[in-house]
């Protein structure tokens, strides 16, 4: 386990020095998070106001069901848009300069904006996916929720590079997830989760964020209170920008190696050899 967070470790110290010389990049993970608040309050907002649309208990009509799972795959439609075509602008610039170039803010953006709609068309067959694997989840509590979870964990895998294939070779969705999925045949995918796992790293630097907010409330002193819960919560937003901007900067190094086998800019043969194991013939 120790030696899987020090490779981890190591390959965050090499997509952070991608990241440093491209500081510019985290604005595409805190406008996406702006966006996101907004797709969440533009349907929020009206259903919480009007009172129309609920969850459907078990004696709900075709109808209700219908409606439930539409204006859920509508909300999941808009999310996946906007989450996909940032994290296409962070990957354009993470692979101009993995391949030694300069990349700016705005050939990001043009270069998404390029491949509109492939990202569009990723979104809807994500935005399908989480569909059918909520209404997995929903028609069995316990049952439904293991077999999500695995059929979710599946999809992560398969999918992995889909939005490199998208910005770099500007394949189609379909077309982009039977590449992705070619990739990760020709090497162990399932070492992508097991030895590079940013998600367990990044919950131990949010630690002391959560130490600040709960001591600040445990004070009783509003002052203090505030001023902890502030601290905190811009602590835990900077943290989840910089590990958005991480994640897709290694996701880029990932697809770039397992293309060609040539290894990106800033990292090490070693490195993305233990990451991504390369099977044997």
């Amino acid at each position: 386990m120790f030696s899987k967070i020090s490779h981890t470790w190591s390959l965050m110290g090499a997509s952070w020095q991608v990241l440093k010389k491209d500081k510019e990049i985290l604005v595409f993970p805190l406008i996406s998070g702006i966006c996101c608040l907004i797709v969440i309050a533009s349907f929020a907002l009206p259903m919480i106001a009007t009172d129309a649309w609920q969850l459907p208990e078990k004696g709900a009509t075709l109808q209700q069901q219908i409606a439930y799972y539409a204006i859920l795959f509508a909300f999941y439609l808009c999310n996946y848009f906007v989450i996909v075509f940032f994290n296409s602008a962070i990957i354009a610039c993470a692979t101009i300069r993995l391949r030694g170039g300069d990349p700016t803010v705005g050939d990001g953006l043009r270069m998404a904006m390029a491949r509109l709609p492939l990202i569009f068309g990723w979104a809807l067959v994500s935005a399908t996916v989480g569909l059918i694997l909520r209404i997995i989840e929903d028609k069995s509590e316990k049952l439904g929720r293991f077999v999500a979870g695995l059929l979710g964990m599946a999809w992560s895998v398969v999918s992995f590079l889909v939005i490199p294939v998208l910005v770099i070779e500007k394949k189609s969705p379909i077309g982009a997830l039977k590449e992705s999925t070619a990739l990760l045949k020709k090497t162990w995918g399932e070492q992508i989760i097991g030895n590079f796992n940013f998600g367990f790293i990044f919950f131990l630097l949010n630690i002391p964020a959560i130490l600040i907010i709960v001591l600040g409330i445990m004070s009783q002193n509003a002052a203090i209170m505030i001023t902890c819960i502030v601290v905190g919560v811009i602590y835990l937003l900077v943290v989840a920008l910089i590990q958005s901007a991480l994640q897709s900067i290694f996701q880029a190094a990932i697809y770039l190696y397992a293309k060609d086998g040539q290894v990106p800019e800033g990292f090490d043969t070693e490195l993305l050899d233990e990451a991504m194991v390369l099977r044997v013939k």
